[in-house]
């Protein structure tokens, strides 16, 4: 056990030292990402996600690997009989890639920091532009990638998506569901001590499925016991943040443990455990569950609190996940920038993805948090089932009620004042103490520091502080302004926001003591005003001698359950999807869907920084296209559960056909148009803001026919880009010549149809599978504006496990650049329904 701590603290001295002298020597290194032109493992073993593959947890009791590492490492074990030679194969990569550097750098200093094996065949190394040059030019070479940042982008989703009584119950109830699924998300991490990822909750057996490989890494800050039978794998990533000098030891931890939040909550989104009771600031707030309960996690750190992360980093990850045999890999994690070059698909990233599929393996992705422009979507390939942000209908309101009978809507979770009691309002800025003047803290009015203040005038009244930027960027904080009532004995606090302070979208921030967050400047100053003309000041000092304004605060711990939803958020990314970066348009539809994200109570780690309203809370309230992808994470893993030989696109088919295009109340879904004031800027949603439409999961557990796709497919649509066979080449090992390079992303088979250039007329043909009994189905469209449309069959009669083809045929009826919407709906006479939207951007006629 000493040698294992000696390697704890001494490694990354080492590791670091390296780093030094070739920064000091080479002061324009870089990381960069190499791609070989020999195919990689997974290219040649294939079925490792059949059920085939070597058992590496102990089915009954806690995981038996674990992995003493500071530093990130990779390892590939498939089933037993094969293990052997698989890892030899593996070892003779790397092997093969430290003999290249060493050839083609001929005794000039590097660091290798990955072997990509698996789902690529290449590496990341630290070298200079003209290291890289060198590298570029040899025959073995096949690409050379500047490495690039990457960013981040629930107690009621649940009963909100219909899972306790039109799902979970199907298999057995909430004990059940999920179960033998594995989700590996690329994240910030883990907190393993949470009682959402505990494997003790159940009396019902809960054994590790054979197909999964992975380890648990073991670090002084991720113990040995961290991972259980719920929590099967654990490892981080993080070379590159490290060669960069970013990565800062004491507030992202080089292990698996989350010290940001973000993983921790998106994890327990999509697979926490049932029935966890959340407790916020000494509130209950009931008890939450993840959609697939019974799934298990594996966790893939590559994103840090104190700079994200990078993209060699994230590939490692998701080619580590996919040797472990994951069966859906969640990334809540976008590009900082568009990936360079003549398509926006063709990024390490995306590429590492496309094999990840090829294995097998459903692929999710947040959207972005960029929107609502049109065309600020950050997932591009038509591989990644991408997903919007929406609100759900619970929403928590807290109102201050003044003495004029004015009542004034803000958030806040919290209790209110004693009813039936108006309590004096006080401004801290006229509670100062002797000691204190506004002329030595102009910020004095945000309440961050006791001292500054007259406890005895602020006893027993509400204080008023002031929201200013500096409670956005994290300079103050809503928690030490409580701390300051509390010390100072005020019945309460009132926040009024700062007219400095444009357009910012406050989420229901904890408070453990009465108070409100007015977050309208407009509600505010009507407040300041009651409260200033409520003075009685001295003739002749004019100072106050008596403070007149008097409110009272209902309290905003009970959910409201009566609003529309859902809505598209503000903030979710819009199609259309990018081809490049110029902009042009893509025949591919984003995002897929939309799922709830807005207002998302789920695990947090207790060491998170993100949002420091809940710092220290085991739970928190996020809002995000983050908290949307995990929804739908789970949910695939329930539809994996029922049919575990659908492909990803046959699952991407399920949850797209079924989604619904009307709100609780039976009306089209809104999207939100405007960053400030959105609700008062909102209309109709198109196919560019949600996709399908919002995931309808119970429908999508029988969807009756399916869209489905090959890795084929999807090497045609790369292969017919202009220019891209030797970018092909260069990220697959494969020639197009092998594929039909005609194939266009409108001729996909996907669950939707785009067309962003339409010349007069053009045809696509979508073909579908029936999985369920015979049905006969009735064909209905609505035409995008400008555009005449015929779809042949009308009728089709199709028995169980037989195709049907369908002709598309657009006619452009007039000369118009404005993006146009229809829709396509298959109605069987055995209860499926299926929709599939049309979108025509240019029309040419």
């Amino acid at each position: 056990m000493g040698n294992l701590y000696w390697v704890y603290l001494v490694l990354p001295f080492w590791f670091g030292l390296v780093l030094n002298t070739l920064s000091q020597e080479n002061s324009d290194s870089d990381v960069y990402i190499v791609t070989l032109k020999q195919a990689p493992l997974s290219h040649s073993y294939q079925g490792f996600n059949n059920g085939s593959t070597s058992v590496r947890l102990n089915k009954l009791y806690k995981p038996r690997h674990e992995l003493f590492l500071p530093l990130p490492a990779t390892f590939l074990y498939l089933n037993r009989n094969d293990s052997r030679s698989h890892q030899r194969s593996s070892s003779y990569i790397s092997r093969v890639h430290d003999s290249l550097l060493k050839k083609a750098l001929k005794g000039e200093k590097y660091m290798k920091l990955y072997s990509y094996r698996y789902l690529i065949n290449g590496f990341s190394v630290l070298i200079t532009p003209q290291q890289a040059d060198m590298l570029s030019r040899r025959q073995e070479v096949a690409n050379v990638v500047l490495d690039f940042p990457v960013r981040t982008a629930t107690t009621y989703t649940p009963q909100f998506l219909g899972l306790p009584k039109g799902v979970w119950p199907r298999d057995g109830g909430y004990e059940t569901a999920g179960e033998g699924i594995v989700i590996g998300f690329i994240d910030t991490g883990i907190d393993p001590t949470h009682s959402s990822f505990a494997d003790d909750v159940s009396d019902h057996t809960y054994p590790v499925p054979d197909h999964f490989s992975g380890i648990c890494e073991v670090t002084r800050d991720f113990p040995s016991g961290s991972c259980n039978r719920k929590l099967v794998g654990a490892r981080h990533f993080a070379a590159s943040a490290i060669t960069r000098g970013v990565f800062n030891s004491s507030q992202d931890y080089a292990s698996p443990l989350d010290g940001d939040g973000h993983g921790t909550h998106t994890a327990s989104v999509a697979a926490g455990n049932h029935g966890i009771p959340v407790m916020v600031a000494g509130h209950y707030f009931g008890n939450a569950s993840g959609m697939a309960p019974r799934s298990h996690i594996a966790v893939y750190k590559a994103l840090y609190k104190s700079f994200g992360g990078f993209a060699a980093d994230v590939v490692a990850a998701i080619d580590q996940a996919a040797q472990d045999g994951v069966d859906i890999i969640s990334l809540s994690i976008t590009p900082n920038r568009r990936p360079p070059g003549i398509a926006t698909f063709f990024n390490p990233i995306d590429m590492a993805l496309l094999s990840a599929v090829k294995s097998g393996i459903f692929v999710v992705q947040a959207a972005g948090n960029t929107g609502p422009s049109p065309k600020s979507m950050s997932s591009f390939s038509p591989w990644i089932f991408t997903v919007g942000a929406a609100s759900h209908d619970r929403v928590y309101s807290n109102s201050i009620v003044l003495g004029n009978n004015l009542t004034i809507p803000g958030v806040g979770l919290a209790s209110g004042t004693c009813s039936n009691e108006m309590y004096t309002l006080i401004s801290a800025v006229h509670a100062l103490s002797n000691e204190t003047t506004l002329a030595n803290d102009m910020y004095v009015g945000e309440c961050q520091d006791p001292s500054n203040f007259d406890r005895e005038l602020i006893q027993g009244n509400l204080l008023i502080c002031s929201y200013s930027i500096r409670f956005v960027l994290g300079l103050s904080t809503v928690k030490q302004a409580l701390q300051t009532a509390k010390n100072l004995s005020a019945a309460g606090v009132v926040f009024c926001m700062d007219p400095f302070v444009i357009g910012f979208q406050l989420n229901p921030t904890p408070l453990n003591m009465p108070g409100i967050i007015i977050p309208s400047t407009n509600d505010s100053k009507i407040l300041l005003q009651y409260y200033n003309s409520s003075l009685e000041r001295d003739g002749f000092t004019k100072k106050i001698v008596r403070f007149g304004a008097v409110a009272s605060i209902s309290g905003g711990l009970e959910a409201n359950y009566s609003v529309s939803a859902p809505k598209v958020m503000y903030y979710s990314a819009r199609g259309p999807d990018p081809e490049d970066g110029f902009l042009d348009n893509a025949d591919i539809m984003k995002p897929n869907l939309v799922a709830p994200g807005n207002s998302i109570w789920a695990a947090w780690s207790t060491l998170g920084m993100e949002s420091v309203e809940f710092q220290g809370e085991s739970f928190a309230m996020m809002s995000g296209t983050s908290m949307a992808a995990p929804h739908i994470a789970g949910l695939s893993a329930l539809i994996k559960q029922k049919f575990p030989h659908f492909s990803p696109a046959a699952i991407a088919s399920a949850l797209s056909t079924t989604a619904s295009l009307y709100d609780k109340n039976g009306s089209p879904i809104m999207a939100q148009r405007a960053y400030m004031n959105p609700d008062l800027n909102q209309s109709p949603a198109t196919p560019f803001d949600m996709g399908n439409g919002f995931v309808n999961a119970s429908s999508a557990l029988d969807p009756g026919l399916i869209f489905e796709s090959t890795y084929e497919d999807y090497m045609s649509f790369l292969c017919g880009i202009n220019g891209s066979i030797p970018i092909v080449f260069n990220y697959t090992g494969q020639n197009c010549h092998l594929y039909n390079s005609t194939v266009t992303a409108a001729d996909l088979n996907l669950p939707s149809v785009t067309i962003a250039r339409l010349n007069r007329s053009q045809t696509v043909g979508r073909s579908l599978t029936n999985i369920a009994g015979n049905e006969t189905y009735r064909v209905d469209w609505t035409a995008p504006f400008g555009v005449s449309m015929n779809v042949t069959p009308s009728h089709f009669f199709i028995a169980m496990g037989e195709k049907q083809f369908l002709n598309i045929t657009f006619n452009a009826t007039t000369n118009d650049s404005t993006a146009s919407f229809g829709r396509i709906r298959l109605v069987g006479n055995g209860g499926h329904n299926l929709n599939i939207p049309l979108s025509v951007i240019v029309k040419l006629y």
